[in-house]
């Protein structure tokens, strides 16, 4: 596997598990946030949410790879390749996910509601800007195009548990 195909395929579940942890977690936050659940339980929830969650992206990356290979019509990776996306995936969804956690584990979940909201906007549009340098693309409409979808996931998010509610 040549040099740019690994690091296309790292920064592809990079990416993926970075924007998706951000994305599923303050969307998950927001929405029990703003129907004033217990402060446990919205730590509670988050950490299970990024366990249950990055240890699933991982596989998922893991087993697409192991099985799109094993067609015919693909090109097969080496496991150690595609184990280590995987790993890629579950650490960046773990560490990410921690980002619209925080402020939950250190204020009162009204100040740390829109706290959350801020950091995870913030770090989509850091990502957004770092994927698009690291891969040489367009640096404002990457980061942009991150932080305007991602930021959907917090209104509905919030949506969904007033309407539940």
């Amino acid at each position: 596997m040549r040099d740019n195909q690994k690091f296309i395929l790292y920064m592809r579940n990079f990416i993926f598990g970075a924007e998706d942890s951000l994305v599923s977690t303050v969307g998950l936050l927001s929405g029990i946030a703003s129907v004033n659940t217990p402060r446990a339980t919205i730590i509670l929830t988050g950490i299970i949410l990024i366990f249950v969650e990055g240890f699933s992206m991982a596989i998922g990356s893991f087993l697409s790879e192991e099985t799109t290979d094993e067609s015919p019509l693909g090109h097969r990776l080496p496991f150690v390749e595609t184990f280590t996306a995987g790993a890629v995936m579950l650490v960046t969804y773990f560490a990410t996910g921690l980002i619209p956690l925080a402020p939950y584990l250190f204020l009162e979940p009204k100040p740390a509601f829109p706290l959350s909201i801020i950091l995870t906007l913030i770090s989509l549009l850091m990502l957004g800007l770092i994927s698009a340098k690291l891969l040489r693309t367009n640096m404002a409409r990457s980061a942009l195009r991150m932080t305007i979808l991602g930021g959907l996931a917090v209104v509905i998010g919030i949506t969904v548990g007033g309407l539940v509610k």
